[in-house]
C-alpha cells in the first residue's frame, strides 16, 4: 500500500501523533485544565507613553492616594524598551494560558510608538467586572545598584482595598516565586529581605484589583546578565512559561482550595 493511504489510515484510527511546534507541553490534545478561568496579563507600561508625557504625567486616583498615570518604563543599557519585553512576554503567556482553556484578557492591545497607557488605575480595575480569577503585572526593572539582579514579586499590604484579597495574592505570590524559581531564575540581590517579595501599598495595579495580583519584575535590565536573557526570545519563552505555571498551579490548587473553604 502507498505510504500516503497507510499514513491516512493510521491518521483516521487516531495512531499517528499530533503536531508538534510551539505548544505547550503541558497543554495535550482534548486537555484543557483551566477551561471557565479568567486570567488578566498585564504588559507594563506602553511603547510610546514617552511620546504622550502630559497624559501620563497627569495624577489618577490609586485607592489611598494619588499617582501618576504611567510612565515610560526602563530599557536596557541597549536600549532594548522594557514596555517590549512585558509586550513579548505576555503574547507568549495569552498564547500559552488559551490553549489550556483559559480566557484571558490583556490590559493593553498593542505596544506601539504612537499608543500610550492605560493609566494604572484602568489597569487595576481590567478584569473587576469580568469576575477575573487572578492578574499577572509585567515589567522589568532598572537599579542601578551595583551587582544588582534577579527577579521579585510584588503583592499588596493586607489593609484597605486589598485586604479582601491579601491572602489570594500572597498564595499567588508565593506560587509565582516558586515558579519562576524553577525555571531557573535567581531572587533579586537588591530587595530588602532576600527573599523575592515585596509588598507594596503604593501601586494603583495591585490596589484596585479585585482578584489575586501579582506584579512580577522579571529581571533587572540594567544588569547584563538579566538584560541578556531578557531581550532574547529563549528568555522570553522561559518567563512566559513560569508565569503560566505559576497562574496554573495557583487556579488548580490554591483558588479551588479556598473557594471549597
Amino acid at each position: 500500500m502507498p505510504y500516503a493511504l497507510i499514513a491516512c489510515a493510521l491518521a483516521l484510527a487516531g495512531m499517528l501523533p499530533g503536531p508538534v511546534g510551539d505548544a505547550p507541553a503541558d497543554a495535550g490534545a482534548g486537555s484543557e485544565p483551566l477551561a471557565g478561568r479568567t486570567v488578566v496579563i498585564d504588559p507594563g507600561h506602553q511603547l510610546g507613553n514617552a511620546r504622550h508625557a502630559s497624559r501620563i504625567n497627569r495624577t489618577v486616583w490609586i485607592g489611598n492616594g494619588r499617582r501618576q498615570c504611567n510612565t515610560t518604563g526602563t530599557a536596557t543599557d541597549g536600549g532594548f524598551p522594557e514596555a517590549t519585553f512585558a509586550w513579548r512576554v505576555a503574547r507568549r503567556m495569552e498564547h500559552r494560558l488559551e490553549a489550556l482553556g483559559a480566557r484571558v484578557i490583556m490590559t493593553r492591545d498593542s505596544n506601539s510608538q504612537g499608543a500610550w497607557g492605560p493609566c494604572v488605575d484602568e489597569r487595576g480595575r481590567r478584569g473587576n467586572r469580568a469576575h477575573a480569577d487572578l492578574k499577572i503585572s509585567i515589567h522589568g526593572d532598572g537599579s542601578y545598584a551595583r551587582g544588582a539582579h534577579g527577579f521579585h514579586v510584588i503583592y499588596a499590604a493586607d489593609r484597605g482595598l486589598t485586604q479582601d484579597t491579601f491572602r489570594r495574592s500572597h498564595a499567588l505570590a508565593l506560587d509565582t516565586r516558586a515558579a519562576m524559581q524553577h525555571a531557573g531564575f535567581r531572587r533579586a540581590t537588591y530587595i530588602a529581605g532576600g527573599d523575592g517579595l515585596d509588598v507594596r501599598s503604593d501601586l494603583g495595579t495591585l490596589n484596585l484589583s479585585q482578584m489575586a495580583t501579582v506584579m512580577v519584575e522579571c529581571g533587572n535590565m540594567r544588569d547584563a546578565g538579566d538584560a541578556g536573557r531578557m531581550r532574547s526570545s529563549r528568555g522570553e519563552a522561559r518567563y512566559a512559561g513560569a508565569l503560566v505555571r505559576a497562574a496554573r498551579h495557583y487556579l488548580t490548587q490554591h483558588d479551588r482550595t479556598e473557594a471549597a473553604g
